[in-house]
């Protein structure tokens, strides 16, 4: 089938390139020219684990290309998605739709012949009935359905998720655009991948749903840390034992800093303002936006207080910026408030992170950015685990250690243990564990050590 995705960000590029995978003819377009020519020379904008390899085989068979007019790419289509960005509105939350409402009246002037709209995006309920109006009204003529197909992608397994998903919910009325849409995924409907057909309303809400129980997931297990750190209970273990149960699952409840990223913080924010909207508040999903916003504030409090209770004139070192590990995405990343917090407190900070450096630096003043993990500890009076790379699960503590003016770890993503740590002198504090004492490093620090 013939395939224009509107939008050449981190959905449209990967659905975008799978479809194309799947055998599909697809077209990538994005009206912002540097990022087209730069897909066109083979640089990806983003990054992905496996992405740039996926875009290249299918430039190469002809089955991906990228341009800048709508006009051609949506004439040719069978389907058109719009994959283009839904930004948290300055001021109440409440997702922007300025680009998705744009992309429907660019495809509504360019339609030719029946042709399926899908909001891939991630948009509030009763988005597909304002897209269809909006086409209507542009092009009474139009033979069209609109339909909804929200996306389930992880950043960091994107293609993963894509090719091997849970779930796909379409939602629609006509059984024409039900046909279109189960030839679209038939290379997965065929491997017995889930698909879930309702209507346009329902599917829509799904994606808001699902977002917010998973950050209700992780902002539940943060404060049971909380309260195990004032207990003396271990919060890995307390996961452990109620993640076997199979009624609430082992995934996501791994304690932290808090949830960041471009999907849980804009969409809890937009289900909030949807339902206040409706007269039908979320007042569970309310406090979980306020219990994360906090959250991150807190984690830079917990380091000043594993250095004594001041930071001022203090060096401090932080590994990983980005809000999870596999991407450069720093949209609400954690490491954003508690570096800032740190600066503010009177700290000078360094940071390292494997892709996420040159997205800090607008987002970040001050900072001294590192080429590697020893590089950063170099000279700092403690090494705060913001991010769990896995650059960073095997350190040399010992030569860390060692670079260090003082051995304190504060380790928010719980990737050492207490024991290992204080194995070699540093003061541990990680999230929801007990505290254990340093006591004398392993081995003595060497008078040199090649940072």
């Amino acid at each position: 089938m013939k395939i224009a995705i509107i939008g050449s960000g981190y959905v449209g590029l990967v659905s975008g390139a799978c479809f194309a995978d799947f055998g599909h003819d697809v077209t990538c377009v994005d009206k912002d020219p540097r990022k087209i020519a730069a897909l066109n020379e083979g640089r990806i904008p983003i990054y992905e684990p496996g992405l740039d390899a996926l875009v290249a085989s299918n430039v190469r068979w002809g089955r991906l290309t990228f341009t800048t007019e709508i006009g051609p790419a949506v004439r040719e289509a069978d389907a058109v998605f719009i994959a283009v960005g839904t930004p948290s509105r300055r001021g109440d939350g409440f997702a922007d739709m300025t680009y998705v409402f744009g992309a429907a009246r660019d495809i509504a002037r360019n339609l030719a012949g029946y042709t399926v709209v899908v909001t891939k995006s991630t948009v509030p309920v009763g988005t597909g009935d304002e897209v269809e109006r909006i086409i209507r009204e542009a092009n009474p003529e139009a033979e069209v359905d609109v339909v909804s197909n929200p996306e389930f992608l992880r950043e960091g397994a994107a293609i993963e998720d894509f090719k091997r998903p849970d779930r796909i919910v379409i939602g629609l009325d006509d059984p024409r655009a039900d046909a279109v849409m189960r030839e679209i995924y038939r290379p997965l409907y065929l491997n017995q991948a889930p698909i879930l057909v309702t209507g346009r309303r329902t599917a829509e809400l799904t994606k808001y749903a699902g977002n917010a129980f998973l950050a209700t997931k992780i902002t539940f297990i943060n404060e049971i840390a909380d309260l195990c750190e004032q207990v003396g209970a271990d919060v890995q273990e307390v996961a452990r034992g109620i993640g076997l149960d199979n009624r609430i699952g082992r995934k996501f409840l791994h304690a932290g800093p808090g949830y960041g990223g471009s999907c849980f913080p804009k969409d809890t924010l937009a289900l909030v303002k949807t339902a206040q909207d409706a007269g039908s508040p979320v007042r569970l999903v309310e406090t979980v936006v306020a219990v994360n916003d906090q959250r991150k504030r807190a984690m830079a409090r917990k380091v000043i207080t594993a250095c004594g209770g001041s930071v001022r004139g203090k060096r401090i070192a932080v590994l990983g910026l980005t809000f999870k590990p596999n991407t450069d995405d720093m949209r609400d990343a954690p490491s954003l408030s508690i570096i800032t917090g740190l600066q503010d407190a009177g700290a000078t900070v360094t940071a390292y992170d494997p892709e996420g450096i040159e997205q800090a630096r607008p987002l970040l003043a001050d900072v001294d950015y590192a080429a590697d993990a020893y590089a950063c500890a170099e000279g700092a009076h403690a090494v705060v685990i913001v991010t769990e790379w896995n650059a960073f699960r095997a350190l040399d503590l010992e030569r860390m250690g060692a670079l260090m003016a003082a051995r304190v770890m504060v380790d928010l993503r719980n990737v050492y243990g207490p024991e290992e740590a204080t194995r070699y002198g540093f003061r541990y504090l990680g999230v929801g564990r007990r505290r254990a004492a340093a006591t004398a490093p392993a081995a003595p620090a060497r008078e040199s050590v090649d940072a």
